[in-house]
C-alpha cells in the first residue's frame, strides 16, 4: 500500500517506517508542523523536525512537512485556554490526536492519494470474524496507548496502521540500533509541546487570560485558605491550594470559576459513584453494560457500569452516557478522558470526556 507515516522525531516512528518498508509498502514521511511558538518539550521542537527528516534519509524515503498550525490553534491551544478560563481541566494531547494527528491527516492523505495513514503510537487494529475492526492495547503494556487513540472509529482504523503496537519498546530501540537509526536513544517525549520547561503552565495560560485569586473552604462553606489562581486548580488537588502544613491531607472536590471558590474535603468527600462521559464516540457499536474504565494516560482501570440510554433528563447532547462505579471512585476532572475497555481489559470500547 500507499502508506503517510507521520513522523514526530522519535524512535517509535522511525522503526515504524522501517518495519513498513520491511513489509513492502511504499512510504512517505512527513512531519507535522504544528506548533510555532516557544517549544523546549513535546514533539514540536526544532530539533524533532531535523531528526524526523534525516530519519527519513537514513531511510531513503521522501519526506514531507505539512503546516497545520491554524488547527493546531483551533482545536487545541484555544481550547485549552478557554478550559481553564471556565475550570475544566483539559487533555490537550488527546485533543491533538483527535483533530490533527488523525483527522486532519487521514483527510491530506485521502487527498493525495494514500491508502493509510502510520504512526509510532503502542497499540494494535485488530479484525473481528466478521470484518469489524478493533483497537485493543499494545503489546508493551507500560508503553501503551491505546488510551490516547481511543477516538478512532471504524472508517479511522480501517485506513490506520500501528506497527511496533506488537512490539516492546526495547525492541524497538534494538531495531532501531540495529539499523544505525539516529533516534535509536532519543529520550520518549513526554510533556504537552507548547508548555516549555522553564515557563510551565502557569506562565503559559498567565499570558492568555487573567488569573483570578479565590477562597479555598471546606465542605460546610467555611474559608481555610487562598490560593492565587483559581484557574490553575483541578480536581483531586493536594498541594499548591494554601493551606497550612501538618494538618489532615484535603483535596480539591469542587473549583468554581465564577464565584472563585475552591472547595476541599477529605479522601472521602473525593469519592463518587458515578460520572458523566460526553462526546463519547464508540470504535464500533454502542456498548451497554459491564466495562473496565480508565481516566488517564497510565491509570488503572475500575470496573464500572456503561448506560447509554440512561441519562438524566437534563441532558439532551448526543453521545453522553453515564458510567456507575462497582466501587466509588476518586472524582475525575471535568474535561479529562475516559475511555472503555471490555472484560478482558485488552480491547478499546469507546471513550469520551468527563463532564
Amino acid at each position: 500500500m500507499k502508506v503517510l507515516l507521520a513522523m514526530s522525531g522519535g524512535v517509535d516512528s522511525s522503526v515504524a517506517g522501517a518495519l513498513l518498508l520491511d513489509a513492502g509498502h511504499d512510504v512517505v514521511g512527513v512531519t507535522m508542523k504544528l506548533w510555532g511558538g516557544d517549544s523546549d518539550t513535546g514533539c514540536c521542537s526544532v530539533s524533532d523536525v531535523d531528526d524526523a527528516r534525516r530519519v527519513a534519509q537514513q531511510l531513503d524515503i521522501d519526506h514531507l512537512v505539512f503546516n497545520f498550525g491554524d488547527d493546531f490553534d483551533r482545536h487545541v491551544v484555544d481550547p485549552y485556554v478557554r478550559d481553564h478560563a471556565l475550570g475544566v481541566t483539559p487533555n490537550p494531547c488527546i485533543e491533538c490526536n483527535r483533530h490533527v494527528k488523525f483527522d486532519r491527516l487521514l483527510k491530506r492523505a485521502d487527498q493525495l492519494g494514500f491508502d493509510a495513514v502510520a504512526t509510532g503510537h503502542h497499540a494494535r487494529i485488530g479484525r473481528t470474524a466478521d470484518g469489524r475492526y478493533t483497537l485493543e492495547r499494545g503489546a508493551d503494556a507500560a508503553k501503551d496507548q491505546s488510551y490516547v487513540v481511543h477516538m478512532l472509529d471504524q472508517d479511522a482504523l480501517a485506513r490506520t496502521m500501528f506497527p511496533v503496537g506488537s512490539i516492546d519498546k526495547s525492541e524497538v530501540r534494538r531495531m532501531a540500533a540495529d539499523r544505525g537509526l539516529r533516534t535509536a536513544s532519543k529520550p520518549d517525549s513526554q510533556d504537552v509541546c507548547f508548555i516549555t520547561s522553564t515557563g510551565g503552565r502557569e506562565t503559559f495560560l498567565g499570558d492568555r487570560i487573567e488569573f483570578r485569586p479565590g477562597r479555598v473552604v471546606d465542605g460546610d462553606g467555611v474559608e481555610v485558605g487562598r490560593v492565587e489562581s483559581v484557574e490553575m486548580v483541578t480536581i483531586g488537588q493536594r498541594r499548591g491550594i494554601g493551606l497550612p502544613g501538618g494538618g489532615p491531607k484535603r483535596y480539591v472536590v469542587d473549583v468554581d470559576v465564577p464565584s472563585a471558590t475552591v472547595t476541599v474535603g477529605d479522601e472521602q468527600a473525593l469519592l463518587d459513584t458515578e460520572v458523566r462521559v460526553a462526546d463519547v464516540v464508540w470504535t464500533d457499536v454502542p456498548h451497554d453494560g459491564p466495562v473496565l474504565v480508565q481516566a488517564s494516560a497510565h491509570g488503572a482501570t475500575h470496573p464500572a457500569d456503561v448506560t447509554v440510554s440512561d441519562v438524566t433528563a437534563d441532558v439532551t447532547d448526543d453521545g453522553v452516557v453515564r458510567v456507575r462505579w462497582h466501587r466509588p471512585q476518586r472524582r475525575i476532572a471535568p474535561g479529562q478522558s475516559i475511555v472503555f475497555y471490555d472484560g478482558t481489559d485488552t480491547r478499546v470500547l469507546g471513550g469520551g470526556i468527563a463532564v
